[in-house]
């Protein structure tokens, strides 16, 4: 298994080649896959990662899944009632998922939150969104969903973090016990 410092690297050759191709149809969208059990390692490492994409000139905008799905949860004007249903019932928790689930992917939801994202940084030749906490996403959706439903968006590199099983060249398995999803058109680092 290579180490999440060599795949950085990997991963960084990969978007600087990407960027000077300019590949007219190829969407600049990059994951660097890490198995589940070094989640924490690569929350410390984040900090320096972003540094040193710094350093080589990138702009880098941070998107952290944890915050925005707290920040749509808290906003959604049904929250309280999610949470009055879940202290009425706290081991009913496929109700709960399926409540929280509701709420992140409505219309204001998750999937709007990248897309406004993406969307402020259009244009900007330098630009790159690196999207972390991709764990918070379970048990409510996968990343590949809004992938692909953001199809055609994606004009900066952007790279998640991703954690998870590679399984084949296109195959990823979220967290290692998900089943495995070959709807990735991204480009895959590490794994």
């Amino acid at each position: 298994m290579s180490s999440l410092r060599a795949n950085f690297d990997e991963l960084r050759e990969r978007i600087r080649h990407g960027r000077e191709l300019g590949h007219a149809s190829f969407e600049p969208i990059y994951y660097l896959i890490f198995p589940p059990e070094q989640i924490l390692e690569v929350k410390r490492m984040t900090p320096a990662w972003e540094a040193k994409l710094h350093q080589e000139g990138w702009d880098v905008h941070v998107f952290s899944i944890t915050e925005h799905l707290w920040e749509v949860l808290q906003n959604d004007p049904f929250w309280s009632l999610c949470v009055q249903q879940d202290m009425a019932a706290p081991a009913d928790w496929s109700r709960t998922n399926s409540a929280l689930a509701d709420i992140v992917t409505n219309c204001d939801g998750l999937l709007s939150r990248l897309e406004e994202a993406l969307r402020s940084l259009e244009g900007s030749s330098n630009a790159l969104l690196l999207v972390t906490d991709l764990e918070a996403l379970h048990p409510l959706l996968r990343i590949g969903v809004i992938e692909s439903q953001l199809q055609g968006q994606f004009h900066v590199p952007t790279v998640f973090l991703y954690p998870g099983v590679r399984t084949g060249k296109t195959r990823l398995k979220f967290l290692g016990f998900y089943p495995e999803d070959g709807n990735y058109r991204s480009v895959h680092v590490g794994g």
